[in-house]
């Protein structure tokens, strides 16, 4: 029995909500966000805010009404609010910098990396901190793994990329005694 999926979602007065067919759409005013719903739960907004309800009693209906209801209730905050997403460059001559609608990276590689943004993620750069903003926090969570994955921080003097909020577990390293 989901517990998530039974709470409200509560609606902002900026927001605009329409769900038809399946089809849900948001807009605020940071942008639109678009999502099918799962055939398994439905949608009802009333004037005191949205809730999902399961068609089925089932354990998969259980877990798509959570997972659904967080989803709606990240799409309202995303195109009200947006999301943002701080990842920290480390190391000796790493850095980066952004070119228009893309990211290029010197992170220790014979060449500079180029890395295009997808079109409603922006990125901004300030000494070694890359900032991420997006309203689609599914969208920002997949490009903010795939700059990780460029250079993932290594475990030993913690050079690399990563999230701002991470923790590197660092291991002591080659004492050369014998």
């Amino acid at each position: 029995m989901s517990r998530v999926g039974k709470k409200k979602i509560n609606i902002p007065s900026k927001v605009k909500i329409s769900y038809n067919d399946k089809l849900l759409t948001i807009q605020g005013e940071k942008g639109t966000l678009t999502k099918t719903i799962h055939q398994k739960v439905d949608l009802v907004i009333d004037s005191e805010g949205l809730s999902v309800i399961k068609s089925n009693d089932d354990k998969i209906s259980d877990a798509i009404q959570g997972l659904t209801r967080s989803l709606v209730a990240n799409m309202i905050t995303g195109v009200n609010q947006g999301f943002e997403r701080l990842m920290e460059i480390n190391g000796i001559g790493y850095r980066a910098e952004s070119k228009g609608d893309s990211l290029v990276f010197n992170i220790g590689y014979s060449h500079p990396v180029n890395f295009k943004l997808p079109l409603g993620i922006s990125a901004s750069v300030e000494k070694n901190i890359v900032k991420l903003k997006g309203i689609n926090k599914e969208a920002l969570g997949h490009v903010a793994a795939a700059i990780r994955r460029l250079r993932p921080p290594e475990p030993y003097k913690g050079k690399g990329i990563k999230f701002v909020e991470e923790i590197i577990q660092r291991k002591a390293g080659k004492t050369g005694a014998k």
